[in-house]
């Protein structure tokens, strides 16, 4: 196989990272996430995102993440709105499902809520018979690989504030999200407007591990308590947290993000050029092309992706993600062999 395009956790971790792991291998250091480097990366990630006074915790996934903030937001009768493509809804086993809350789904197209579809939602009847609707979960980049406006985040926000919700963002690619060519959200904005969010590692060079920000003081409490319940809080932290200082340090883990976006804009770019249409607009590093399954089937031979969703009689949207590491040769003999096959 030439190359694969499945996902952008395929490759190990850069060297980077891999570095500073094995400089600090033999240091005896405090465990649980309370050590030097754990508490450094903390600072850094406040700083990052502008709040000061954020609660920063280490786990060491994408579904853990997700399920230990969306169970500590909720009450036993409350329940979670997502978009029917959401990652809690289709792909996590039913976790949030098992901690005994309800995911409560709206269709979206595009893989985004907007405050007319949560007005819709909640403008039906409800009362102590059904579960309680309290957190409203979405993705950025979502898993269509669309991205949030600074405008959209706000009126979420601005909605989210007005209905009693909280607001909790899963951000397994906002590397991916922020520094694409459309973003004009920082993550300081999505700290300032979110009441929770992660800050994906495992799908931007990291080894393992994401960063749990926690913005509304009123949810900081004992949250290491529901950490530990879960079976979340390792004895030896330091891989993660070593992993994030060497993120934030510097502005690695926005180059990472960088590259991987420039590789999916020139897939997108030469797809488009080529005449092929997409699923959903190109925005990140997922691009859903849209080909013929003569096609489909030829590409396979040699590359790895995921066909996503039927299209037009003989023709289904693929996925390609590009990740910190796919080689710029890689794209250019992806399209070159597109260009062929489909000539």
């Amino acid at each position: 196989m030439k190359h694969q395009f499945f996902n952008d956790y395929s490759e190990g971790v850069h060297p980077n990272i891999l570095e500073r792991l094995a400089d600090s291998n033999l240091q005896q250091l405090t465990g649980y996430g309370e050590d030097a480097m754990s508490l450094q990366a903390q600072t850094l990630i406040q700083e990052a995102s502008g709040n000061p006074k954020a609660a920063v915790h280490f786990v060491s996934g994408g579904t853990q993440a997700n399920m230990l903030c969306l169970a500590s937001m909720l009450r036993p009768h409350e329940s979670v709105i997502a978009p029917a493509s959401g990652h809690i809804h289709v792909h996590e086993a039913g976790a949030v499902e098992a901690t005994g809350h309800k995911i409560e789904i709206i269709a979206s197209e595009d893989g985004k809520l907007r405050q007319e579809l949560l007005a819709e939602f909640l403008a039906q009847p409800r009362d102590e018979h059904m579960t309680k609707p309290k957190v409203v979960f979405i993705s950025h980049a979502s898993e269509l690989g669309t991205l949030y406006s600074k405008a959209e985040l706000e009126d979420l926000r601005s909605f989210c504030e007005q209905h009693g919700l909280y607001l909790y963002l899963d951000g397994a690619r906002i590397g991916s999200a922020l520094t694409a060519r459309d973003s004009d959200l920082s993550l300081a904005d999505i700290a300032a407007l979110t009441d929770m969010f992660y800050i994906g590692g495992t799908k931007n060079g990291a080894l393992l591990g994401e960063a749990i920000v926690i913005n509304n003081p009123a949810l900081q409490p004992e949250f290491r308590w529901h950490i530990k319940q879960r079976g979340a809080l390792l004895a030896k932290g330091r891989v993660i947290g070593a992993q994030f200082l060497e993120l934030f340090a510097g502005e690695l883990y926005f180059e990472l993000a960088l590259h991987a976006n420039r590789m999916a804009e020139q897939l997108a770019d030469g797809l488009e050029q080529m005449g092929f249409a997409f699923l959903t607009p190109p925005q990140s590093n997922q691009i859903f092309p849209i080909l013929p399954d003569a096609l489909i089937e030829q590409l396979q031979q040699e590359y790895g992706f995921y066909v996503w969703a039927p299209a037009d009689e003989g023709m289904s949207a693929i996925r390609l993600v590009t990740s910190w590491a796919t080689p710029e040769q890689a794209v250019q003999e992806f399209l070159a062999d597109v260009s062929g096959l489909a000539g």
